[in-house]
């Protein structure tokens, strides 16, 4: 091997060990914050659930107190009824429905709201998904790169490099950068 190739195959190595440090520093933080949006979309969805179970019970609610009231119609019809009491248990059950409409409504609002911070955690954590992938087609260019010499596999690599830094800073910095082609592959 002469002095010439030796060099360019020293400073093609010396590309690749900086290429892989930058790539692996970047994944490895980017591994972190898509750690972490992950544990809060799975608190997302949980509140989602709850809050929809906690609507399905408030419309439940409102359905009985709603029957009740029409069967105290029924039952305030016939004579030796107590009109007083009918007329108490009429005014709670008209509350009743009062409360449990505001509370189905609010619940729906709370429950729609848990599922929109959920969509808008999944955008990121498909732009830290999309940021792994070219990244880790990049780390194995850049291997092929130095075991073979050759160069342009190199230029390759940092081409999905730039891709994946590009995918990774918009989930740091919460951009709406998403490829829905990608994303489909992946997901």
């Amino acid at each position: 091997m002469d002095t010439d190739s030796k060099g360019a195959n020293e400073r093609l190595n010396n590309l690749v060990a900086i290429t892989v440090v930058i790539i692996s520093v970047f994944m490895a933080v980017s591994n972190v914050k898509d750690g972490n949006i992950g544990q809060n979309m799975a608190l997302e969805k949980a509140d989602a659930v709850d809050t929809w179970s906690e609507y399905q019970s408030a419309k439940l609610k409102l359905h009985l107190a709603e029957n009740a009231l029409a069967q105290l119609a029924v039952i305030a019809s016939a004579q030796g009824t107590d009109a007083a009491l009918v007329a108490k248990e009429k005014s709670r059950l008209e509350a009743a429905i009062t409360k449990y409409t505001a509370k189905s409504d609010q619940l729906m609002k709370d429950a729609k709201a848990h599922e929109d911070r959920y969509n808008a955690l999944n955008v990121h954590d498909d732009q830290f998904d999309m940021s792994e992938a070219f990244l880790s087609i990049a780390l194995a260019l850049s291997a092929v790169a130095a075991l073979t010499g050759i160069v342009w596999l190199l230029y390759v690599c940092w081409g999905a490099s730039a891709l994946g830094i590009v995918m990774g800073m918009a989930g740091f910095l919460g951009l709406s950068l998403h490829s829905d082609f990608v994303a489909g592959l992946l997901g």
